[in-house]
């Protein structure tokens, strides 16, 4: 077995889930950093090449043992009111241990004068890293397609999803494909200094999603856009807390611009494969919203 010099944090989540299973399967050793054991982390623990280690971002010590012998770090944590702090606790804690390398699941167009405080604080921790002196690889990707099975359950009962996003095409992401491009900046060379903007091989409006899903799933699926004002307290009472409702309100202003419609080819440049379309997702997600 090789040694292990690859850190993910997020390791539970979607996408650290996602990225471990494709180092995994490419015989790639890594360590995983968690906060407590459950099934999550033991299915975690039962890849092969996986190294568990207990860690918290406001514990400095342990992330000074997670960070021990890595040598290329993919930095994710949930999105939080904390989160731009937590992360900056890991970046302090990574230079202090000398890690050379340093991978930042970010979000598409991060920037510190943005209205969206997601991208305010993605880009207040990418600029932390760019002064620390450390190699960085920043992935900013855009919508992902697995956000839609946040609308699974009135997809299901319903047959209909509602958002704030009007008619503007935004070209939304498999998380596979920003996992798999997380693995390339952590296993190759050459992606030191570089920023990639991630994003399906399309851009879509979502009443477009809700064709695509519905020629998928054999029924009509309308979208129904909805104002802030509808949207917010429906968020609220799925449980969202205010601080990431209100964020997801202002993301989603952002997409109504017309603002996340780019296409990059970012997934064939370093993967070497196409980026995972729509239709495709949905075809191999449909059992989700039956």
């Amino acid at each position: 077995m090789k040694q292990t010099n690859i850190l993910i944090t997020g390791a539970t989540g979607h996408i650290g889930t996602t990225l471990a299973k494709q180092l995994s399967a490419q015989g790639i050793p890594f360590r995983a950093m968690v906060r407590t054991t459950d099934n999550n982390v033991n299915a975690l623990a039962a890849l092969p090449g996986a190294e568990i280690v207990t860690g918290d971002f406001n514990d400095a010590n342990s992330l000074a043992l997670a960070l021990k012998g890595i040598e290329r770090a993919f930095l994710l944590t949930n999105s939080s009111e904390a989160a731009e702090k937590l992360q900056s606790n890991f970046v302090t804690a990574a230079v202090k241990s000398g890690l050379p390398h340093i991978v930042k699941l970010s979000q598409l167009h991060a920037d510190a004068q943005s209205p969206v405080r997601f991208l305010r604080y993605h880009a207040a921790v990418e600029e932390k890293i760019r002064v620390s002196g450390m190699a960085y690889t920043f992935l900013r990707p855009n919508l992902f397609m697995q956000g839609l099975l946040g609308f699974r359950e009135t997809i299901a009962s319903q047959n209909k999803f509602f958002a704030t996003a009007g008619d503007a095409p935004i070209s939304v992401v498999d998380t596979r494909d920003i996992a798999a491009i997380a693995a390339a900046a952590l296993t190759g060379n050459g992606h030191e200094g570089n920023t990639y903007d991630i994003t399906g091989p399309q851009s879509l409006t979502h009443a477009a999603l809700a064709e695509t899903l519905s020629n998928a799933l054999g029924r009509t699926i309308r979208y129904i856009n909805v104002t802030a004002a509808e949207l917010l307290p429906a968020l609220l009472h799925a449980g969202f807390p205010a601080w990431q409702a209100e964020g997801l309100i202002e993301d989603y202003a952002h997409y109504a611009r017309g603002e996340a419609a780019a296409v990059s080819s970012a997934v064939m440049d370093i993967t070497g494969r196409p980026a995972r379309d729509f239709a495709a997702f949905a075809g191999e997600y449909a059992p989700a919203f039956t």
